[in-house]
């Protein structure tokens, strides 16, 4: 049987995520698929290479400098969270936290990253092939957010958060021949997504990227149309949301160490689903 998982991101909330599969690696649980979108492919990056609470650091701890996130880096950088900081800087083999490329590159597990070409709006799905030592390059691509984040280049192509394009693969991990797939939200699973700023970052970044400004505008109904297929896959026994309660009062770039510890203590606490799920 192949197992799926999806994390779907969320920014500072994808610390709710982390919390989940720190469970699974205290449990040694494995999924043979994971697919991570923005910053769900930063926390199944750490989960493969197998280090415990790693982005657990990276949220409470990093994502409060301001060399992480913050007007001096969008006035200077045109970015208001550095990527290159984040994923270069930090995790680079000579950084403050690497990532475990070698323990990486050996879990058999299939790993995918959605990304949305800037230019048009097709979501790109990056493979394991995509990652090399100190370039995670497709991690950046998958979480630049629209104008709060300038467009990341992989090779010559610009691309933004992979939300615009695909916010809940589930469909592509059962197109890749799952038979069970694990969604983590990180919104509750019945909370209605609605367009919020996106209307207002879409008009950013309309005369440069038309294509990507109108996925942007499409994002809460696409989000939406994903989660109501996952729960007729539920229905059906082929699928399992896990999606906090609430969020602690964490949103997409809330950075308050106390309320992300306890979003993540409640991603720990609900992961023990998973383990009865697949028993």
């Amino acid at each position: 049987m192949k197992i799926g998982l999806v994390d779907v991101g969320g920014g500072y909330r994808g610390i709710y995520a982390t919390g989940v599969l720190d469970y699974c690696l205290d449990f040694r649980i494995s999924f043979d698929l994971g697919i991570g979108v923005s910053a769900g492919s930063a926390n199944l990056i750490s989960y493969a290479a197998g280090q415990y609470k790693r982005n657990y650091h990276f949220f409470t701890e990093y994502g409060l400098r301001k060399e992480y996130a913050g007007m001096k880096n969008f006035i200077c950088k045109k970015s208001y969270l550095d990527l290159d900081y984040v994923y270069s800087t930090l995790s680079n083999s000579d950084g403050e936290n690497p990532l475990n490329y070698s323990e990486f590159q050996r879990n058999p597990m299939e790993f995918l990253v959605v990304a949305t070409e800037a230019e048009t709006g097709k979501a790109v799905y990056f493979n394991k092939n995509d990652v090399k030592q100190d370039d995670y390059s497709i991690l950046k691509a998958s979480c630049a957010i629209p104008f709060v984040c300038h467009p990341y280049r992989v090779g010559e192509t610009p691309y933004y958060d992979g939300a615009l394009s695909d916010p809940v693969p589930i469909q592509k991990a059962f197109d890749l021949g799952c038979d069970k797939v694990i969604v983590l939200l990180t919104k509750p699973e019945n909370q209605v997504r609605t367009p919020g700023n996106d209307t207002k970052l879409a008009r950013m970044i309309q005369r440069q990227y038309p294509i990507a400004a109108e996925k942007l505008r499409q994002r809460a109904a696409l989000y939406n149309a994903g989660v109501a297929l996952t729960q007729k896959y539920v229905k059906e026994g082929r699928a399992l949301i896990v999606a906090p309660d609430d969020t602690c009062g964490v949103g997409t770039l809330t950075r308050d160490a106390r309320k992300l510890d306890l979003l993540y203590q409640k991603g720990y606490y609900d992961g023990k689903k998973i383990a009865k799920f697949l028993k």
